[in-house]
Order: C-alpha cells, then structure tokens, then sequence
C-alpha cells in the first residue's frame, strides 16, 4: 500500500511563518513505524499549499496514496477537510484518516459531519494507524473493533474503540530520523502540569514518559551528520530531570557536536547547574511560559508558579547565557487595566530578552474550552464554521473586542519600549570558562537590535547604540566573530567609516580566513577611496563570488583593466560551474 502523511494548510496567515510551518514530530514518528513495518511512505508538508489547491491535485494525481494521513492539530483541521475532499475526488476510493491532538478531542464531530473522513486515530498515532494500516491492506469486511485508539462510522454512526495504552517504552518506536531530516527533538511525551489554556493535560494524562539519552544522542547524531546545526528541543518541558538533561549536554560535548538549539521549560524546573551545562552543550534559548503578571490569573490557569520562581529562572537563565524567552497570553477571564498593569511590572523585574503575547485561545480539549460549554451550552458544532479558533473575550460579556486589543497593545508597545533597558542591565556569570560563550549570546543579542528582528520595531528606541553596546561588551570577554563583523557592519550604518575600517582589521587579526569580516572592509576602505588596500584585502577570499565582484570594482577604480578581465573570467566560471 501507498501512505501519504500530510500536515495540511492552516486558513489564517501568520506574521512568523516558523510558527507552523515545521511538520509535527508526531508525523515522523508515525511515518517512521510504517517505514520499519516494510510500508511505502511519504510525507507531504502543505503548511504554504493553502492558496494552490491545483498543486495539491497534482501532487494526489501523482502519488496517487491508498492512505493518506492527516496530521490535525485544530487550526490546521479545515486545511485537513479540504485536501481530504480532494482526495476523494481524485480517488474516491482512497482511505482518508485524521489523527493527532485536534482530531482526538474532535474524533465524533469529524466523523458526523465530514463524509470524506474514513477513519480517526486518536490519541498516540504509531501503533493505531498501523493496525489499522494492515487491517485495510487485508481489505476485511468486519469493522475494526480489535484495534485501540480508533474512531470510525459502524451503522452509520460515529464509534470510538477502547482507548490505546501508551507506548510504555519510548525507546521501542523506530527513530524518525532513520528515515527523515527535521529540525525538531523531544526527549519526552506528556507534561505533569494542569494549564487549563493547554491540551497536554486531556491528551497525555499529566504523565510523561522518556526517551534514553542514548536513543536521544543517537537521533542528534544522525541529524548532525546530515548537516543539520540548529534544533529546537519541543518537549513541554525539556528539563524535568535535571541529571538526564546534564547528562544529554555531556554526551553534546564528549562527542564534540557543534549545533545550538533552543528548549521550553518551566520556571520551577530550572537551576544553575543545568543551566551552565544547556549553555556549554549549546542552548542559546529557553522559553518560559509566565502568561501573566497576576497570581490571580495565573490561579485561573492553573499555573502554579509564583513571581519569586518567575525572576529566580530568568535571572539564572541569562547568567549563563541564555537568551530567556517569555510566553504572556491576555484577554482572559478577570483581565483588567489592573492585571495588565502587574504583567508589566514583572516584565520589569524579570527583563525578558525575548517575548511574545498571545490572546487567549479556547480549544478543544483544554479545560477552558469544557469551561464555555458548560456556561453557554455550545456544543462542537461550533466548529462547523470555517474559523481556526474561538477567542475568549468573544465568550465573555465583561470584555469586548476593542478592550482587548487595548491589552495587547499595552503590553507589546511597554514591553519593547523597556527591551534596551533590558538588554543593557544583563548580569552574567564570572566564570573565565564562560566568557567566550557570553560574547557569543551578547553578540547574537545585539545583532537583532542592527540587523535582525527588532530593526524594524518602532517600539524599540536606541537600537543601534544597544547594537554597538552589545557588541561592545561581548568583544570585552572574547574575541567574537559576529562581534566584529557586526560592529563594522553597523559602524557602516552610521557612515563611521574609520572606525569601520578600525574594528574590522582587529577582527581580521583573529579570523584572518573570514570572507565576510574581509568583504565588509573593502567596502569601508573603497568607501574612504581607498582601492589598493581593499584589493589587497580581498585577495585571501578570492574565490567567494560576492568577494570576486568586489575585486572587480576594485580593479576599474584603479583603471586595471587586465585584472578587470581576469576577475570577470573567474567569476563567470564559477557562476558556470554553480548552475546545473
């Protein structure tokens, strides 16, 4: 049989792309087991195909799948319908079976209203969907009742199995990344914690389970070979078990991987020496889900952290290091002008480097969603409507639309205004072994002030003094790369030529190789007319094409016309050489 894994379209855009456009673990783990069990399977990833609905036919016309598999996760799901209604037409014959954490708490309205929609695996996906995967290639007649975590019509009727028991043994379950490249890790499933804003607690039972660190090593390993250096470890909460995470970042430097990644934790679950070991083993972020400045909101989402676990994390956090990320969500039961006030006075207090704000989402599955439907008598038919969420102040008559959007601009707007103050009163750890490690967080820092994402926020003032400050400081611990090159780069912004040229040569003093610190000296020293020195300079790095393009520049402001020529030459064979 042909399986086709699909992690389908959402219909609202996003401001940050990266916030679902990466396949979800759970679809490689599924697309693992079915590769390990002798299946044909591919994995298609139509996060961006919302709007080329004649691709997606050609692609189903091409793979022509016996099975296609959707990965469902709410706001995704009218994506889902709508590519399962293609299916159908290109192949009415074809199995379509929704699965994941939005097809779980909605498996029976699925079913009811959505004829194209065959099958729905809920809960943990592995197992289910390849029992079910050999029930439909055996082509029995009698409905699958023997196979747990299943849903489907019987009598015309929508009909759950028993519930599946989860995988007790994580290590059991082939490894993705015997079979695919992916940018996303987990060492665990489930999360211990009741937020009623979350689905964690519903679908995992507030019980979590752990991959070794072998099984965890190894899968870094295999990604690493393949090239990859950046991941994002996407466990709820990375760091429940302190020794295991110490152990992880051992094993990280033991066998020299030269990768950064960033993690999700808890405030309450963070401490010293882990967090040195994260920085060194590469963790350059971490981000803390502190949703507000009110303990009495925070009640209301059963988030049990106090304000002295919020300032103790994010002060350890970037001590070590580590830019320290906060989740706020507003527009919640109880908000007021009051509780958003409290929200900005901790951000105050906790200086966070990086944060984003959410309003407050109902879904299915979380306990506020439960919430609505008891006080409204709503039930899932309200998601007939082709709409990715509800939010909550359209529940609540004590908050209207304008009002909280009031909340986010307070927040976002303060927030960013106070962010150079932030930037600027980072303590870090005096530890000599450390340093070359905070030049590197400092310099990544000050690069989002010059050139990265906060360039173009108006809420931001001062950013490029923050910039040369960053920058500044982090060349005070170590001799930095980034540090150099992005100090001459925006010294370049400021028309600081000299000072430019100055900063850029002592750069070249440690990275005599890099062609970018070489490249941005040139154009500073042509920028002075000053031709020979930057030809001089670009020599070393000739054979970069945008360094032969300067050298050509350089050559026709010296009037050398046979070096123009034979810069020209080279750079049109390496463009030859590049194309296919």
């Amino acid at each position: 049989m042909k399986i086709l894994l699909v992690y389908p379209y959402f219909i609202d855009r996003r401001i940050n792309e990266e916030d679902v456009s990466a396949i979800p673990m759970g679809l490689y783990y599924v697309g693992a087991m079915l590769l390990a069990n002798g299946y044909a399977v591919e994995i298609l990833n139509a996060w961006d195909l919302g709007t080329n609905p004649d691709r997606i036919y050609r692609i189903l016309d091409d793979k022509r799948p016996d099975v296609i598999g959707f990965s469902i996760l709410h706001a995704n799901r009218w994506g889902g319908i709508d590519i399962a209604r293609m299916v159908k037409k290109v192949n009415p014959q074809a199995h379509v079976v929704f699965g994941g954490v939005g097809a779980t708490f909605l498996w029976e309205h699925f079913l009811q209203h959505f004829s194209e929609i065959d099958y729905v695996v809920r809960g943990e996906g592995e197992t289910s969907f390849l029992e079910l995967v050999r029930y439909l290639e055996k082509k029995e007649t009698a409905a699958p009742d023997h196979i747990a975590g299943l849903a489907f019509r019987k009598e015309g009727r929508p009909c759950a199995t028993e519930d599946r028991e989860p995988a007790a043994d994580l290590d059991s379950l082939p490894m993705p990344a015997d079979y695919f490249t992916f940018q996303h890790l987990s060492l665990t499933r489930g999360c211990p914690s009741g937020c009623t804003f979350c689905g964690s607690p519903a679908f995992w039972k507030r019980r979590t389970r752990f991959h070794s660190v072998d099984y965890f090593i190894s899968q870094l390993q295999r990604l690493v070979s393949r090239g990859i250096r950046f991941f994002f470890v996407s466990d709820d909460t990375f760091t429940l078990k302190p020794n295991r995470v110490i152990e992880i970042c051992r094993r990280i430097i033991e066998l020299k991987l030269d990768i950064t990644w960033a993690a999700i934790s808890r405030v309450d679950c963070v401490d010293g020496e882990m967090l040195a070991w994260m920085r060194r083993a590469g963790c350059t972020q971490i981000s803390y889900g502190v949703e507000s400045g009110s303990p009495k909101i925070r009640a209301l989402y059963r988030k049990n952290i106090s304000d002295a676990d919020i300032c103790r994390a994010f002060a350890l956090t970037v001590r070590f290091g580590i830019m320290a990320r906060a989740y706020f969500i507003y527009g919640a039961p109880q908000e007021s002008d009051a509780t958003i006030d409290e929200s900005l006075d901790l951000m105050r207090r906790i200086r966070p480097l990086s944060a984003i704000f959410y309003i407050l989402d109902l879904f299915p599955g979380t306990e506020l969603y439960e919430q609505y439907k008891r006080r409204t008598g709503a039930t899932d038919d309200i998601w007939l409507d082709r709409v990715e969420d509800i939010l909550y102040y359209e529940t609540d008559e004590t908050l209207d639309k304008q009002r909280v959007l009031e909340f986010g601009r307070r927040l976002r707007e303060g927030y960013f205004a106070m962010l150079p103050e932030f930037a600027a009163a980072i303590e870090l750890e005096e530890d000599p072994a450390l340093f070359p490690l905070h030049a590197d967080f400092l310099s990544r820092l000050a690069l989002t002030f010059s050139h990265g994402d906060y360039v173009a926020n108006p809420a931001i003032g001062d950013r490029l003094p923050t910039a040369i400050r960053l920058f500044e400081r982090a060349l005070s611990y170590h001799p930095d790369h980034r540090a150099f090159w992005g100090l001459g780069l925006v010294y370049q912004q400021l028309q600081r030529w000299e000072d430019s040229v100055e900063i850029l040569l002592r750069g070249i003093r440690h990275y005599a190789a890099s062609a970018d610190l070489r490249m941005a000296l040139a154009n500073s020293l042509m920028r002075l007319g000053r031709p020979l020195e930057a030809h001089e300079h670009l020599l070393p790095v000739g054979d970069h094409p945008r360094a032969m393009e300067m050298l050509v520049h350089c050559c026709r402001l010296l009037k050398d016309h046979e070096g123009e020529k034979t810069w020209l030459d080279r750079l049109k064979a390496a463009a030859q050489a590049k194309s296919p």
